[in-house]
């Protein structure tokens, strides 16, 4: 009723030549993304987390509070695509200035509204010094294919959003003239830079602003401008997590081969512990990663939890079964990727292609170089000193080399069962004992009678009996 009120309200306001905000302002939603540093991945990590917020509240406006010198391009690419997947009004709010990677990200927003004294553009693409020693220019050659695709993909969100394309290429092609009829705004050779009121300024006919919709003196204003002043506001602050969130990505295929190799060695050496603790601090370090980033909840954590789980029952619960352990590793396989899927509210709920690519990358790397590392650990870790003294301590905590030694002499020719097929490796039964075993390379099937003819650390070495 309340709604219905306000839209007649505002039809007679209309009618009488008169723009009357009356709406409902107290059941909308505005929420404001700072981008008020330099442009690197911490601050994608941020923005992400802004527009997915915003997205779950349905709010009504994004906000985007830009004072910022610029940044790498790659994380402005990004920023403008996380942007662009709020389907609300967006509007960039030119806090002091907006340079280089800063300057462009306005353009993926609806409209661009600047503070007094504000300045926006000089977009060139540079490059850092040696040692981060500042910036530097780029050679002409690479700077021309820079400037070209760098402008190309700006034009595509200035067209989108009805800003002047030509404007685009003047910030970011210093080769590029700028005018619009006889009035030259910027000269070849310059890079164009406006402030507040050369942005605001209208040309043509009918007058059309330059590219700002207006200069505003403060945030409260701009919202009240935009009929959201009695709106409820969330404001994104940065945490500092976003730093250290862009750190464990950088090295996420390295924790993946870390807990990989931690839970084999801790299925090969049970109650040592340590591997196990490793793998684990590995793994929760790689979802935090992917919370931190905005990419995913930590809800994978408990599905991964459970596909380990599963893997786990397979080795000492029900061994040979296979199906436990074949769902688990599936379940901790879908947490790995989806743990780096960047998922967006109220989008479908399967990625795509794409949204899997890097962490299925990831993941391929860290396999291949662990099943590396695992088939050196297989063939030169039971003969050395340290494993030996891990399969002593995780057998019994405190007995002595020397008795496991005495244990297995006496299983010498023991007979039994495989309860799983050994592929060379597996499990056999012997009497009321469950042992790792493996084979001289040949394959026994479940349920062959076998015999134990030697050791190989703690893995007993099995022949089929006829």
């Amino acid at each position: 009723m309340r709604k219905w009120l306000a839209l007649l309200i505002s039809l007679l306001g209309l009618a009488g030549g008169q723009n009357v905000y009356c709406a409902d302002t107290a059941s909308k939603q505005v929420y404001v993304v700072p981008i008020r540093q330099d442009i690197d991945s911490s601050l994608v990590y941020v923005v992400r987390r802004g527009v997915k917020e915003a997205m779950a509240a349905k709010a009504d406006l994004l906000v985007i509070d830009m004072d910022t010198d610029g940044g790498s391009l790659k994380s402005m690419m990004e920023i403008i695509d996380v942007i662009n997947e709020f389907k609300g009004q967006t509007v960039t709010y030119v806090n002091t200035k907006a340079f280089s990677a800063g300057a462009l990200i306005c353009f993926s927003t609806q409209k661009i509204y600047m503070a007094p004294q504000s300045v926006i553009g000089a977009a060139a693409p540079v490059q850092m010094s040696p040692g981060g020693g500042g910036i530097q220019s780029l050679p002409d050659t690479v700077e021309v294919k820079v400037a070209s695709a760098v402008s190309a993909l700006i034009r595509a969100e200035a067209e989108k959003n009805g800003y002047n394309v030509e404007l685009v290429d003047a910030m970011v092609n210093k080769t590029t003239e700028f005018k619009i009829g006889d009035k030259v705004i910027n000269e070849k050779g310059q890079l164009l830079t406006l402030t507040d009121n050369e942005a605001a300024a209208e040309y043509g006919k009918p007058p059309k602003p330059l590219l700002s919709s207006g200069t505003i003196s403060s945030m409260d204003a701009l919202l009240e401008k935009l009929g959201y002043a009695g709106a409820a506001r969330t404001v994104i602050t940065p945490t500092g997590a976003e730093t250290l969130g862009t750190w464990i990505n950088a090295i996420s295929p390295i924790l993946l081969i870390v807990g990989i190799i931690g839970i084999y060695i801790e299925l090969k050496t049970p109650g040592v512990i340590l591997p196990g603790v490793v793998a684990v601090l590995a793994f929760l370090l790689y979802f935090t990663g992917g919370y931190v980033a905005g990419l995913s909840g930590m809800e994978w954590v408990l599905v991964f939890v459970v596909g380990l789980a599963l893997i786990i029952s397979e080795f000492f619960v029900h061994p040979g079964t296979i199906l436990p352990g074949l769902v688990g590793a599936i379940l901790i396989f879908i947490a790995l990727v989806m743990a780096m899927v960047d998922m967006y509210p109220g989008t479908p709920a399967l990625p795509t292609l794409p949204q899997i690519e890097l962490p299925m990358r990831n993941i391929v790397i860290a396999l291949g170089v662990s099943l590396v590392i695992m088939a050196v650990l297989a063939r030169f870790l039971p003969k050395t000193s340290i494993y030996r003294r891990l399969v002593s301590h995780g057998a019994s905590g405190e007995v002595a080399m020397v008795e496991q030694q005495r244990e297995q002499a006496s299983r010498l020719g023991e007979k039994g069962m495989a309860i799983s097929n050994l592929r060379p490796g597996g499990k056999a039964q012997f009497g009321n004992d469950i042992v790792d075993v493996i084979t001289q390379g040949e394959m026994i099937e479940k349920g062959q009678a076998v015999r134990i003819i030697g050791y190989s650390g703690a893995e007993a070495i099995v022949e089929a009996v006829g």
